[in-house]
């Protein structure tokens, strides 16, 4: 199976990349599932139902979330329903939603699970117990297993990567934007990469305005982060072809697009 993930998609801009580059990289690659982590589609904060529909609608199979899953109350009225949409698993057992969900394609069947770090963000539950949890629940369905661990040190990930190496076919991190060079398959088959990076706006910080993020550094005083509507736009991603049979991967790419890196046929 063949598997295309899309790094945080932030805000209008990082849609219309989504909508222009998604169908030629589905060309190139032909990806028998994408996956998205949805988290700061709307204008940067969390997901609305139309966003969710659009971006399936986009081309996207499964949408994952991150520590912005509730900023757009509406989330609440339409979680439950949304059959490929999840949350981290590790938020509390009281949280509408689901942190894992299976998607068939071409005869093969792919289990996408989403967690979120303790390290520097809200406290939740055990995201290593709970990837023990689901692994073996899902195992019973398929060894194609594709993790999105949402965090925000490189410690975490890395620790976490390790942890799973063998037992999940792919674990992507994301969260920070900015993508990371240390791509590999580790020892035991498992694709691996600390941070995919964003798609979004190009040209400021994480896709934040960038005025207001260097007038916070340079006052240390409040200041409200904006995801602009207009600019040149980049993409992030990440491409794994794993083994049907085992379910570990036999090769990744990484995938850079904007106005510096072409996007390449």
């Amino acid at each position: 199976m063949k598997v295309l993930f899309i790094g945080d998609i932030v805000g209008s801009i990082g849609r219309t990349a989504v909508e222009t580059y998604l169908p030629r990289l589905k060309r190139k690659y032909a990806p028998d599932v994408v996956i998205a982590n949805g988290e700061n589609a709307a204008a940067g904060r969390g997901i609305t139902r139309a966003i969710y529909q659009e971006l399936l609608m986009t081309g996207v199979d499964v949408i994952t979330m991150g520590n912005h899953t509730w900023d757009q109350k509406e989330i609440f009225d339409f979680i439950d329903d949304a059959e490929f949409l999840i949350r981290p698993a590790n938020f509390s057992d009281e949280a509408p939603g689901k942190g894992m969900t299976t998607i068939s394609k071409n005869g093969h069947t792919l289990s996408v699970i989403n967690l979120h770090g303790r390290t520097f963000l809200p406290p939740h539950g055990d995201p290593f117990a709970k990837a023990d949890e689901l692994i073996e629940e899902a195992k019973k369905v398929s060894p194609l297993i594709f993790v999105d661990f949402h965090a925000e040190t490189t410690s975490e990930k890395i620790a976490m990567g390790w942890y799973l190496d063998g037992r999940v076919s792919t674990l992507v991190g994301t969260h920070t934007h900015v993508q990371t060079a240390d791509a590999r398959i580790y020892p035991g088959g498992t694709a691996y990469i600390t941070d995919v990076g964003m798609t979004g706006p190009y040209d400021e910080v994480l896709g934040m305005n960038k005025e207001s993020v260097i007038y916070r550094f340079k006052t240390n005083m409040p200041t409200r982060f904006e995801v602009p509507k207009q600019g040149r736009e980049v993409l992030s991603g990440f491409f794994v072809d794993l083994d049907d049979k085992t379910g570990l991967a036999k090769s990744f790419e990484r995938i850079y697009i904007n106005a510096d890196y072409p996007f390449k046929a």
